[in-house]
């Protein structure tokens, strides 16, 4: 598009720059579904496997107790590691391992990737 001083507009109009946005939306969509299927799929999980918290990177977000259908979580308050940050409750979770399954439902829940399938 030629303007009236004859320099040329290279402006993207609304409509393209939308379809652009909702196609680059749907390749990152796919990809990371792409890469969150190839990690579910290295998880090891079953009746001879239970879950573990890492309680260094547990934040006691409560996102596994939400996602466990086996009431095998608990949060429990801790102590803050560093005395700089003044809380009164930090919360970590805690694995109970007989009502556990295996299901690993709550390592793909954690989003600070704390909790770990080991051999029961």
């Amino acid at each position: 598009m030629q303007t009236a001083c004859g320099i040329m507009n290279y402006m993207t109009d609304i409509p393209d720059l939308l379809e652009r946005r909702a196609a680059e939306q749907s390749r990152i969509r796919i990809m990371l579904n792409s890469m969150k299927a190839e990690e579910e799929a290295k998880i090891i999980g079953g009746e001879d496997r239970v879950a573990w918290v890492k309680e260094e990177q547990c934040i006691g977000c409560d996102q596994c107790t939400i996602v466990c259908d086996d009431d095998a979580i608990e949060l429990y308050d801790t102590p803050m590691a560093s005395p700089i940050m003044d809380i009164e409750v930090n919360r970590k979770a805690r694995i109970l391992r007989d009502p556990c399954t295996g299901c690993k439902l709550c390592v793909l829940g954690c989003p600070t990737d704390a909790i770990i399938m080991i051999d029961r």
